[in-house]
Protein backbone atom coordinates (compact mmCIF):
# COMPACT_ATOMS: atom_id res chain seq x y z
CA UNK A 1 0.00 0.00 0.00
CA UNK A 2 1.27 3.47 -0.88
CA UNK A 3 2.25 5.47 2.18
CA UNK A 4 -0.11 7.94 3.80
CA UNK A 5 0.88 11.59 4.00
CA UNK A 6 -0.10 14.41 6.34
CA UNK A 7 -0.11 17.74 4.51
CA UNK A 8 -0.23 21.00 6.49
CA UNK A 9 -0.67 24.44 4.94
CA UNK A 10 0.34 26.88 7.68
CA UNK A 11 -1.36 30.26 7.45
CA UNK A 12 -1.56 33.26 9.74
CA UNK A 13 -5.07 32.36 10.86
CA UNK A 14 -5.44 28.63 10.31
CA UNK A 15 -3.42 25.52 9.65
CA UNK A 16 -5.22 23.50 7.00
CA UNK A 17 -4.54 19.78 7.26
CA UNK A 18 -5.17 16.94 4.83
CA UNK A 19 -4.54 13.34 5.85
CA UNK A 20 -3.89 11.89 2.40
CA UNK A 21 -4.76 8.21 2.24
CA UNK A 22 -4.05 7.04 -1.32
CA UNK A 23 -6.43 4.10 -1.12
CA UNK A 24 -9.34 6.57 -0.76
CA UNK A 25 -10.72 9.25 -3.05
CA UNK A 26 -9.35 12.63 -2.02
CA UNK A 27 -12.85 13.82 -1.13
CA UNK A 28 -13.04 11.10 1.54
CA UNK A 29 -9.63 11.76 3.10
CA UNK A 30 -9.79 13.24 6.63
CA UNK A 31 -9.42 17.02 6.84
CA UNK A 32 -8.86 19.48 9.67
CA UNK A 33 -9.09 23.29 9.65
CA UNK A 34 -7.75 24.49 13.00
CA UNK A 35 -6.08 27.61 14.43
CA UNK A 36 -2.49 28.14 13.29
CA UNK A 37 0.32 27.81 15.78
CA UNK A 38 0.90 31.58 15.86
CA UNK A 39 -2.72 32.02 16.97
CA UNK A 40 -2.34 29.32 19.63
CA UNK A 41 0.92 30.82 20.94
CA UNK A 42 -0.63 34.31 20.93
CA UNK A 43 -3.50 33.02 23.09
CA UNK A 44 -0.99 31.50 25.54
CA UNK A 45 0.87 34.81 25.75
CA UNK A 46 -2.36 36.77 26.29
CA UNK A 47 -3.32 34.40 29.10
CA UNK A 48 0.02 35.01 30.82
CA UNK A 49 -0.42 38.76 30.31
CA UNK A 50 -3.83 38.62 31.95
CA UNK A 51 -2.38 36.74 34.91
CA UNK A 52 0.51 39.19 35.24
CA UNK A 53 3.10 36.47 34.60
CA UNK A 54 6.44 36.71 32.80
CA UNK A 55 6.93 34.37 29.84
CA UNK A 56 9.83 32.24 28.62
CA UNK A 57 9.64 31.31 24.94
CA UNK A 58 11.68 28.37 23.70
CA UNK A 59 11.73 25.91 20.83
CA UNK A 60 12.08 26.94 17.20
CA UNK A 61 11.81 29.78 14.73
CA UNK A 62 8.18 29.98 13.58
CA UNK A 63 5.79 32.40 11.91
CA UNK A 64 5.31 35.68 13.74
CA UNK A 65 2.17 37.69 13.13
CA UNK A 66 -0.32 37.16 15.96
CA UNK A 67 2.26 35.90 18.46
CA UNK A 68 4.54 38.89 17.79
CA UNK A 69 1.64 41.28 18.41
CA UNK A 70 0.85 39.46 21.66
CA UNK A 71 4.46 39.76 22.84
CA UNK A 72 4.49 43.52 22.18
CA UNK A 73 1.28 43.94 24.21
CA UNK A 74 2.76 41.77 26.97
CA UNK A 75 5.81 44.04 27.17
CA UNK A 76 3.63 47.15 26.99
CA UNK A 77 1.84 45.88 30.09
CA UNK A 78 5.16 46.08 31.94
CA UNK A 79 5.71 42.32 32.04
CA UNK A 80 8.89 40.37 31.28
CA UNK A 81 9.44 38.32 28.13
CA UNK A 82 12.39 35.97 27.72
CA UNK A 83 13.32 33.88 24.68
CA UNK A 84 16.07 31.50 23.59
CA UNK A 85 18.25 32.79 20.75
CA UNK A 86 16.93 30.06 18.43
CA UNK A 87 13.27 30.89 19.05
CA UNK A 88 14.02 34.65 19.01
CA UNK A 89 14.41 34.52 15.22
CA UNK A 90 10.61 34.33 15.14
CA UNK A 91 10.54 38.06 15.86
CA UNK A 92 13.50 39.29 13.80
CA UNK A 93 16.53 37.83 12.03
CA UNK A 94 18.63 40.46 13.80
CA UNK A 95 18.78 39.46 17.47
CA UNK A 96 19.91 42.95 18.47
CA UNK A 97 16.56 44.24 17.22
CA UNK A 98 14.76 41.55 19.22
CA UNK A 99 16.49 42.84 22.33
CA UNK A 100 15.54 46.42 21.45
CA UNK A 101 11.92 45.30 21.54
CA UNK A 102 12.48 44.60 25.22
CA UNK A 103 12.70 40.82 24.93
CA UNK A 104 15.55 39.31 26.96
CA UNK A 105 17.61 36.52 25.37
CA UNK A 106 18.11 33.58 27.72
CA UNK A 107 19.07 29.93 27.19
CA UNK A 108 17.25 28.76 30.32
CA UNK A 109 13.97 29.78 31.88
CA UNK A 110 14.14 32.28 34.75
CA UNK A 111 12.19 31.32 37.83
CA UNK A 112 8.49 32.16 38.05
CA UNK A 113 7.91 32.46 34.31
CA UNK A 114 5.38 30.68 32.11
CA UNK A 115 7.09 28.46 29.51
CA UNK A 116 5.72 28.74 25.96
CA UNK A 117 6.95 26.44 23.19
CA UNK A 118 7.39 27.94 19.72
CA UNK A 119 7.21 25.96 16.49
CA UNK A 120 5.05 25.93 13.35
CA UNK A 121 4.20 22.24 13.78
CA UNK A 122 3.11 20.59 17.04
CA UNK A 123 3.55 16.88 16.37
CA UNK A 124 2.18 15.85 19.76
CA UNK A 125 -1.08 17.74 19.23
CA UNK A 126 -1.39 16.44 15.67
CA UNK A 127 -0.90 12.84 16.78
CA UNK A 128 -3.46 13.24 19.57
CA UNK A 129 -6.02 14.73 17.19
CA UNK A 130 -5.54 12.07 14.52
CA UNK A 131 -5.53 9.12 16.91
CA UNK A 132 -8.57 10.51 18.77
CA UNK A 133 -10.57 9.69 15.64
CA UNK A 134 -9.17 6.18 15.37
CA UNK A 135 -6.93 7.10 12.45
CA UNK A 136 -3.41 5.82 11.84
CA UNK A 137 -0.72 8.45 12.22
CA UNK A 138 0.77 9.09 8.74
CA UNK A 139 4.20 7.93 7.70
CA UNK A 140 5.29 11.21 6.06
CA UNK A 141 4.73 14.94 6.50
CA UNK A 142 4.57 17.78 3.96
CA UNK A 143 4.33 21.39 5.14
CA UNK A 144 3.90 24.80 3.53
CA UNK A 145 4.98 27.93 5.43
CA UNK A 146 5.51 31.48 4.26
CA UNK A 147 9.29 31.90 4.32
CA UNK A 148 10.60 35.42 3.72
CA UNK A 149 14.21 34.23 3.80
CA UNK A 150 16.93 35.09 6.32
CA UNK A 151 18.75 38.43 6.37
CA UNK A 152 20.16 40.39 9.29
CA UNK A 153 20.60 43.67 7.41
CA UNK A 154 18.03 43.62 4.58
CA UNK A 155 14.27 44.05 4.62
CA UNK A 156 12.55 40.66 4.45
CA UNK A 157 10.18 42.14 1.87
CA UNK A 158 13.10 43.04 -0.39
CA UNK A 159 14.79 39.68 0.09
CA UNK A 160 11.59 37.72 -0.55
CA UNK A 161 11.11 39.40 -3.89
CA UNK A 162 14.70 39.07 -4.93
CA UNK A 163 14.25 35.33 -4.41
CA UNK A 164 11.00 35.37 -6.41
CA UNK A 165 12.76 37.36 -9.16
CA UNK A 166 15.55 34.77 -9.36
CA UNK A 167 12.92 32.05 -9.59
CA UNK A 168 11.03 33.78 -12.43
CA UNK A 169 14.22 34.51 -14.41
CA UNK A 170 15.43 30.92 -13.97
CA UNK A 171 12.33 29.43 -15.61
CA UNK A 172 9.50 29.78 -13.12
CA UNK A 173 8.85 26.07 -12.49
CA UNK A 174 6.94 25.93 -9.19
CA UNK A 175 7.67 22.25 -8.65
CA UNK A 176 11.33 23.12 -8.17
CA UNK A 177 10.28 25.05 -5.05
CA UNK A 178 8.89 21.93 -3.37
CA UNK A 179 11.82 20.57 -1.35
CA UNK A 180 11.90 16.84 -0.78
CA UNK A 181 15.62 16.86 0.06
CA UNK A 182 17.94 19.81 0.69
CA UNK A 183 16.40 23.20 1.52
CA UNK A 184 18.39 26.33 0.58
CA UNK A 185 20.02 27.88 3.66
CA UNK A 186 18.17 31.18 3.16
CA UNK A 187 14.83 29.53 4.01
CA UNK A 188 15.24 29.33 7.76
CA UNK A 189 11.55 28.89 8.57
CA UNK A 190 11.34 25.80 6.35
CA UNK A 191 14.55 24.50 7.89
CA UNK A 192 13.07 25.04 11.36
CA UNK A 193 10.22 22.69 10.45
CA UNK A 194 12.87 20.14 9.44
CA UNK A 195 14.29 20.47 12.97
CA UNK A 196 10.91 19.28 14.26
CA UNK A 197 10.34 16.67 11.53
CA UNK A 198 13.64 15.84 9.78
CA UNK A 199 12.14 14.12 6.71
CA UNK A 200 9.36 16.63 6.05
CA UNK A 201 8.69 17.89 2.53
CA UNK A 202 8.62 21.73 2.50
CA UNK A 203 7.41 24.56 0.32
CA UNK A 204 6.37 28.18 0.60
CA UNK A 205 2.64 28.78 1.06
CA UNK A 206 2.68 30.90 -2.09
CA UNK A 207 4.08 27.99 -4.06
CA UNK A 208 1.53 25.54 -2.70
CA UNK A 209 -1.43 27.88 -3.32
CA UNK A 210 -0.44 28.49 -6.94
CA UNK A 211 0.08 24.77 -7.59
CA UNK A 212 -3.30 24.11 -6.01
CA UNK A 213 -5.07 26.59 -8.31
CA UNK A 214 -3.34 24.96 -11.28
CA UNK A 215 -4.75 21.58 -10.16
CA UNK A 216 -8.37 22.76 -10.39
CA UNK A 217 -10.04 20.88 -13.29
CA UNK A 218 -11.75 24.04 -14.57
CA UNK A 219 -8.44 25.93 -14.58
CA UNK A 220 -6.38 23.29 -16.40
CA UNK A 221 -7.86 23.98 -19.90
CA UNK A 222 -6.79 27.63 -19.63
CA UNK A 223 -3.20 26.99 -18.55
CA UNK A 224 -1.73 26.80 -22.04
CA UNK A 225 -3.33 30.16 -22.91
CA UNK A 226 -2.21 31.76 -19.65
CA UNK A 227 -3.98 32.47 -16.36
CA UNK A 228 -3.71 34.78 -13.40
CA UNK A 229 -3.76 32.77 -10.18
CA UNK A 230 -4.67 34.85 -7.10
CA UNK A 231 -4.51 33.67 -3.49
CA UNK A 232 -6.21 36.09 -1.08
CA UNK A 233 -5.06 34.87 2.31
CA UNK A 234 -5.80 36.21 5.78
CA UNK A 235 -2.53 38.18 5.82
CA UNK A 236 -1.12 38.17 2.28
CA UNK A 237 -2.42 38.29 -1.27
CA UNK A 238 -0.25 36.66 -3.93
CA UNK A 239 -0.90 36.76 -7.68
CA UNK A 240 1.00 35.01 -10.46
CA UNK A 241 0.86 34.99 -14.25
CA UNK A 242 1.18 31.34 -15.29
CA UNK A 243 1.36 29.82 -18.76
CA UNK A 244 1.72 26.06 -19.01
CA UNK A 245 4.01 25.14 -16.11
CA UNK A 246 5.86 28.46 -16.14
CA UNK A 247 5.39 31.51 -13.90
CA UNK A 248 6.04 34.74 -15.84
CA UNK A 249 5.31 37.21 -13.07
CA UNK A 250 4.37 37.51 -9.39
CA UNK A 251 3.25 40.24 -7.05
CA UNK A 252 2.37 40.16 -3.35
CA UNK A 253 0.63 42.63 -1.05
CA UNK A 254 -0.67 42.50 2.52
CA UNK A 255 -4.38 41.70 2.37
CA UNK A 256 -5.18 44.26 5.07
CA UNK A 257 -3.89 47.00 2.74
CA UNK A 258 -6.24 45.98 -0.08
CA UNK A 259 -9.77 47.07 -0.93
CA UNK A 260 -11.76 46.09 -4.01
CA UNK A 261 -10.55 49.08 -6.03
CA UNK A 262 -6.86 48.74 -5.15
CA UNK A 263 -6.91 44.99 -5.82
CA UNK A 264 -8.59 45.52 -9.19
CA UNK A 265 -6.04 48.21 -10.10
CA UNK A 266 -3.08 46.00 -9.16
CA UNK A 267 -4.47 43.17 -11.28
CA UNK A 268 -5.21 45.42 -14.26
CA UNK A 269 -1.68 46.85 -14.20
CA UNK A 270 -0.27 43.34 -13.79
CA UNK A 271 -2.25 42.07 -16.79
CA UNK A 272 -0.94 44.96 -18.89
CA UNK A 273 2.64 44.31 -17.59
CA UNK A 274 2.83 47.88 -16.26
CA UNK A 275 3.04 46.95 -12.56
CA UNK A 276 6.40 47.72 -10.97
CA UNK A 277 8.12 46.39 -7.88
CA UNK A 278 8.45 49.91 -6.46
CA UNK A 279 4.73 50.53 -6.89
CA UNK A 280 3.82 47.55 -4.70
CA UNK A 281 6.66 47.98 -2.19
CA UNK A 282 5.94 51.67 -1.62
CA UNK A 283 2.32 50.80 -0.80
CA UNK A 284 3.51 48.46 1.97
CA UNK A 285 3.57 45.26 -0.07
CA UNK A 286 6.32 42.76 -0.67
CA UNK A 287 6.83 43.62 -4.32
CA UNK A 288 6.40 42.54 -7.92
CA UNK A 289 8.59 40.83 -10.48
CA UNK A 290 7.77 40.37 -14.16
CA UNK A 291 9.85 38.40 -16.66
CA UNK A 292 10.98 40.47 -19.68
CA UNK A 293 9.14 37.96 -21.90
CA UNK A 294 5.80 38.50 -20.12
CA UNK A 295 3.29 39.97 -22.57
CA UNK A 296 -0.03 41.72 -21.83
CA UNK A 297 -3.10 39.49 -21.52
CA UNK A 298 -3.90 36.99 -18.76
CA UNK A 299 -7.66 37.55 -18.91
CA UNK A 300 -8.69 34.36 -17.11
CA UNK A 301 -8.36 34.96 -13.37
CA UNK A 302 -8.75 32.19 -10.78
CA UNK A 303 -8.94 33.17 -7.12
CA UNK A 304 -8.71 31.19 -3.91
CA UNK A 305 -8.01 31.85 -0.23
CA UNK A 306 -10.06 32.54 2.92
CA UNK A 307 -10.46 36.24 2.02
CA UNK A 308 -11.48 35.61 -1.60
CA UNK A 309 -14.83 37.34 -1.00
CA UNK A 310 -12.90 40.62 -1.37
CA UNK A 311 -12.84 39.95 -5.12
CA UNK A 312 -16.46 38.75 -5.44
CA UNK A 313 -17.67 41.76 -7.50
CA UNK A 314 -14.88 41.13 -10.04
CA UNK A 315 -16.49 37.82 -11.09
CA UNK A 316 -13.26 35.85 -11.12
CA UNK A 317 -13.45 32.08 -11.14
CA UNK A 318 -13.31 30.79 -7.55
CA UNK A 319 -10.93 27.85 -7.64
CA UNK A 320 -11.75 24.95 -5.31
CA UNK A 321 -9.74 21.89 -6.33
CA UNK A 322 -11.44 18.67 -5.23
CA UNK A 323 -14.32 20.77 -3.91
CA UNK A 324 -12.46 22.34 -0.98
CA UNK A 325 -11.06 25.87 -1.29
CA UNK A 326 -9.46 25.85 2.17
CA UNK A 327 -7.24 22.93 1.17
CA UNK A 328 -5.98 24.48 -2.07
CA UNK A 329 -2.45 24.66 -0.65
CA UNK A 330 -2.56 21.03 0.50
CA UNK A 331 -3.66 19.89 -2.96
CA UNK A 332 -0.90 22.05 -4.40
CA UNK A 333 1.71 20.22 -2.33
CA UNK A 334 0.25 16.90 -3.48
CA UNK A 335 0.55 18.09 -7.09
CA UNK A 336 4.07 19.36 -6.45
CA UNK A 337 5.28 15.91 -5.42
CA UNK A 338 3.37 14.17 -8.21
CA UNK A 339 0.63 12.52 -6.14
CA UNK A 340 -2.21 14.09 -8.17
Amino acid sequence: MTESLMIIDVGSGTQDILLYQPEKSIENCPKFIVPSRTQIVAAQIRKATGLGQGIFMHGHLMGGGACAVAVKKHLAAGLKAYVTPQAALTFNDNLALVERMGIVLREKAPEATTPIWLGDIDLTALRQAIEAFGLDYPQRLAVAVQDHGFSITESNRILRFRLWEEFVIQGGDLRKLVYTKDIPEVYTRMRAVREIMPEAILSDTGTSALLGIMADPLVIPYLNKGILAVNIGNSHTLAAAICGDRVFGIFEQHTSFLALESLAKFIQRFQSTELTNAEVFEQGGHGATLHPEMKPGWDFVAVTGPRRSLAKPLNWYEAAPYGDMMLTGCFGLLAGIGKI
